[in-house]
């Protein structure tokens, strides 16, 4: 059962009424969406953004199935391309945005893409194979040492970067590296023996790091943040859940640059994260990290 995160906080801090316009930037599995349209219907319309060709089509499915192909507007695009949507499809300003940037469940679970470190699966990560070439095992393959060390560090805040680099180019020189299994093998080599039982598993964040360098998350949540205030009316709000500190950098640096412009107030001094009782139902949110900014300058 999908249960999407903080869902009760978005809607609430997205400040709904009926009849608004709102664009979700990451439908996923449609969670949020679909408790969006709850608070906007029967008038409302929404603009949802989903990378993944896959979720896109099951998506398009429920929102058949639920009548509302006239109400919400599913497209399978990178929300880098969030400005272009909105002009395609004339869809105006807006009241609400939402980043949702997690990992959807189905991800780990389903798409047999390897993204799970639990499952012996392809290397591959990609969200969307139709959209770049570039997959996990040809990072680990062929990219050079240095290169390694340098993203596990970036991107995953990998404090071993260096031995696990040294070891994939070891372990590559004699057979291909084409597996997460494999992988996983390589890392557990690679660190200390007390390293393996620490809370958080020896593999999280390599498989973090490379998940991010395949799909330039970072890069493209850079991109679009700006594109949202954009799109935004005049006290719009944007809302941004994050689940780790490279990604929720990003949004606070973002949402501080632009109050201090004069933009944007900030609503969330601190961020919002889950109750106790979704933490127990839930324990993927268990990182998730909301902040929000309203629009203050604009039309």
């Amino acid at each position: 059962m999908h249960q999407p995160v903080l869902v009760k906080e978005v809607v609430e801090n997205l400040k709904l009424e009926k009849g608004d316009r709102v664009i979700d930037c990451t439908f996923g599995q449609g969670g949020h969406t679909f408790a969006i349209w709850e608070k906007i219907k029967p008038n409302g319309r929404i603009l949802a953004i989903e990378r993944d060709p896959q979720l896109v089509e099951a998506g398009l499915e429920k929102i058949k199935a639920l009548g509302l192909e006239d109400k919400i507007i599913l497209k399978n695009r990178n929300f880098i391309h969030l400005k272009e949507l909105v002009e395609e499809e004339r869809f105006g300003q807006v009241q609400a945005v939402l980043f949702d940037l997690g990992v959807c469940a189905w991800h780990f679970e389903e798409s047999k893409r390897g993204f799970s470190f639990q499952r012996c699966e392809f290397l591959d990560m990609r969200y969307n194979p139709y959209e770049n070439e570039i997959t996990a095992y040809e990072i680990i393959n062929k990219r050079p040492e240095s290169d390694l060390k340098e993203f596990f560090q970036r991107y995953g805040e990998e404090r071993f970067a260096q031995r696990i680099a040294r070891r994939i180019v070891e372990e590559r020189k004699l057979r291909s590296i084409e597996n997460t299994t494999q992988l996983v093998e390589i890392i557990r080599r690679a660190v200390p023996k007390w390293y393996r039982y620490k809370r958080i598993h020896w593999a999280t964040k390599v498989f973090q790091a490379l998940r991010i360098w395949v799909n330039q998350e970072l890069e493209n949540l850079k991109l679009a943040l700006p594109q949202a205030l954009d799109v935004l009316e005049k006290n719009g709000r944007l809302v941004v859940i994050s689940y780790h500190s490279l990604e929720d950098r990003i949004v606070k640096n973002f949402l501080k640059e632009k109050s201090k412009e004069g933009l944007i107030k900030i609503i969330t001094k601190k961020p919002i994260i889950p109750t106790h009782e979704e933490l127990q139902q839930n324990p993927r949110s268990r990182s998730a990290k909301l902040r929000v900014g309203e629009k203050i300058k604009g039309t």
